[in-house]
Formats: C-alpha cells, structure tokens, sequence
C-alpha cells in the first residue's frame, strides 16, 4: 500500500467521515483551518491516482468515496510502522510502550485478561 502525506492522510479522514461527497461538501465538513478549493482537488485526484479513492461523475462534477476503508489503512500503516521502526516486533513496539510510559504494568494485565478470557482474539502471523 503506498504512503500518503498528511494532506492526503487529512483528506481521506473527511472522506471517510464522508463517505461520499463533492469536493465542495468535502471541504465543508474538513477541520479548520480548510484548504483551498484546487488544493483539495489536486490531492484527492492524487488519492484517486494511488487507488484509495474513485468517484463517479454527474456530467463535469464528481463524487468522490473511499476505496479502502479506515480501518484497512490503520492495519496497514501500523504493519508499516512495526517493520520500518521497530524490527518487526510487536514484543519492541510494547517494550517502547512500556519505556514511555504509554502502557503500565496494569494495561498489560489487562490485556493478558483479555486474551485469557477470549475477549481479545490473537492472530498467528
């Protein structure tokens, strides 16, 4: 899957909101501060030509919507983030966790409980 910029990352959030829309829409319902019109064209036409959006066209205006979902780019972006940053290892994303203090010892705990009781699903890789 190819990386996208904050500005695209920013664009396919509103059109994940979205789920569909024009870019005149889109842009209403992007945070502030909002981008320019051409701006915002320009990047979802680059969305489009990385295959994350398609749109389907009313005579010169279209309507643009995701072609993959949040939640597929959030596995595939950490996937990128684990073997780029952390060596592939999950064990060295959860020790840098801990060392930032971002997860505690009860987190981890928690989450034991969770696999134990079923609650939480582990994959084999």
């Amino acid at each position: 899957m190819k990386r996208l910029t904050k500005k695209e990352v920013e664009a396919m959030k509103t059109i994940w909101q979205a789920r569909k829309g024009f870019v005149k829409e889109l842009i209403h319902l992007h945070p502030e501060p909002k981008p320019h019109y051409n701006t915002f064209s320009s990047v979802i036409r680059i969305l489009e030509e990385k295959g994350f959006v398609s749109h389907k066209a009313y005579g010169k205006d279209h309507e643009y919507y995701p072609l993959i979902s949040k939640e597929v780019y959030g596995k595939e972006f950490m996937k990128e983030v684990v073997r780029e940053y952390f060596g592939s290892s999950y064990k060295n994303v959860v020790k840098y966790f801990v060392s930032e203090s971002y997860l505690s010892v009860t987190d981890l705990k928690g989450i034991i409980k969770l696999l134990e009781t079923g609650e939480l699903k582990s994959k084999t890789h």
